[in-house]
């Protein structure tokens, strides 16, 4: 059964085309442990919230907005070797400052309850 990571987290605005750089840099190689999709996904259209919503969940600041983004494994064995490998792969270290914060990022792993295509 496939297995999704997702993760939710907070880019200035300023700092757009530095992360799809970095995103570029790390879906290959997302691919090449196993992924079967990757996908990141900048807001365009994030209603503000009463009581929450992904700008709250993020603690984002008036010049960032939301990065939404998941994989897709084909199980989680695979994405657990694959993270393993990815975490000392030298090709994830980072080149420099990342551009984004990391401390307000929030990630977890999924089990697909229901899953259709069109």
């Amino acid at each position: 059964m496939p297995y999704v990571d997702g993760y939710v987290l907070p880019v200035k605005h300023a700092k757009k085309d530095a992360y799809v750089a970095v995103a570029k840099k790390a879906a290959p190689i997302f691919h090449e442990y196993g992924a079967l999709h990757v996908m990141e996904a900048w807001g365009s259209d994030i209603p503000k919230g009463e009581t929450t919503d992904f700008f709250m969940a993020v603690k984002a600041q008036e010049d960032e907005n939301v990065v939404f983004s998941w994989i897709i494994w084909p199980d989680k064995a695979t994405r657990d070797a694959g993270w393993e490998k990815m975490m000392k792969d030298e090709r994830m270290q980072p080149d420099g400052e990342m551009p984004f914060d990391g401390k307000r990022m929030f990630w977890g792993g999924f089990e697909p309850v229901v899953d259709t295509r069109a």
